[in-house]
């Protein structure tokens, strides 16, 4: 599990295909604090260390591999060796919660349709797929490629939310551009509400 809070930004050094695709992701976590199986959350998805090493930073290497079904439901399927990420080690008992609970499962993807600057903050606004707008709530919580955020508004297939300074600066953000599809993942509680609200129509 994750909060939606990033705590490094990684970059994609090596694509290789070995049936699955496997990455090369260097990190500034270091690489004796990271165990062989251990999760990851690079750009809001899940995935499990298969490999690492100490790089000439002081930070990591590691390798991911990743299924055909992954790179079909989300963007990891345009990394490319010079993409950056945003990364999240994942959860331990006792630390603080200072987003939201995160799995890592992507959902689908959204695309970013406007950028304006409000303020020191920057507001984004994005277009949801129609199976998945119906969880997005004003106010709500959503996580967008790897990032807890707190939902403005909702307008159909279209959500806004505003991105303070800091965030912009420590994580990919700041360089989102119009057209960016990034990964979705809905809130859980939103998920589970739906599906409870189902089950008592039916």
């Amino acid at each position: 599990m994750f909060t939606g809070i990033i705590t490094d930004i990684g970059r994609i050094e090596g694509v290789e295909q070995r049936g699955d695709t496997q990455f090369t992701i260097s990190s500034g976590y270091e690489a004796s604090g990271i165990a062989l199986g251990a999760s990851i959350c690079c750009a809001g998805c899940c995935l499990t260390v298969t490999s690492v090493a100490a790089n000439r930073q002081g930070g990591s290497l590691f390798t991911v591999d990743v299924s055909a079904e992954s790179l079909s439901r989300t963007t990891l399927g345009h990394w490319r060796k010079g993409t950056r990420i945003n990364l999240e080690r994942a959860l331990k008992a006792g630390d603080e919660l200072g987003g939201h609970i995160v799995s890592g499962h992507v959902d689908g993807t959204a695309k970013i349709i406007s950028i304006d600057d409000e303020g020191d903050s920057r507001r984004f606004v994005f277009h949801a797929p129609d199976d998945l707008a119906r969880f997005i709530a004003p106010k709500g919580s959503v996580c967008l490629d790897g990032t807890s955020l707190t939902v403005n508004e909702v307008d159909g297939f279209h959500f806004g939310t505003n991105l303070i300074p800091h965030t912009l600066s420590v994580t990919c953000w700041g360089n989102a551009q119009v057209g960016d599809s990034v990964n979705l993942e809905i809130d859980m509680l939103a998920r589970y509400v739906a599906r409870l609200k189902e089950s008592v129509s039916q």
